[in-house]
């Protein structure tokens, strides 16, 4: 038996925020404007995750109006999810990524990213994809204001 997640978040890029993405701090002039880190790779995971388990999404069971999510790296989000993993009778067979957003160039941080992303989940690098595109210069992301990310996990039983 097969169980498969979708999750998709975005932020708006804004001066003075740091730009974390798949738990990897990117350089660039501008960062993600959130109640945590802005990281909206990891956001869209974990709502595929917890979509793909049958949980309510990550602000329901992470409220953006609790003093202890202020400012949390999303880290955190990955290894609940790897407790809810744990609980339940599946393993994650593969994640599918994509990131939208003009500029900077994340090629340089693919990889970072998804040895992050195996180490939180113990999910092996070569079952992870990234993959990232811009929106050719077409609405709020093609105008440089904000990075969207759309997660697909796939969940396999067991046995």
């Amino acid at each position: 038996m097969a169980r498969i997640g979708l999750g998709k978040d975005i932020h708006i890029f804004k001066k003075g925020y740091p730009f974390v993405l798949g738990g990897v701090k990117i350089r660039y002039k501008k960062g993600l404007v959130s109640y945590a880190d802005g990281d909206c790779l990891i956001h869209s995971l974990v709502d595929a995750i917890l979509g793909s388990l049958g949980k309510e999404d990550i602000g329901t069971l992470f409220p953006n109006n609790d003093p202890k999510y202020k400012g949390i790296s999303s880290r955190f989000y990955l290894k609940e999810c790897k407790k809810y993993l744990e609980e339940s009778n599946y393993k994650i067979s593969n994640i599918d990524i994509f990131i939208s957003l003009e500029e900077p160039v994340l090629k340089p941080y693919i990889l970072e990213m998804k040895k992050v992303i195996s180490e939180d989940l113990n999910v092996e690098i070569k079952d992870i994809s990234i993959k990232a595109g811009t929106n050719e210069k077409m609405g709020y992301i093609g105008k440089k204001k904000a990075c969207e990310c759309i997660s697909v996990v796939l969940l396999e039983e067991e046995k």
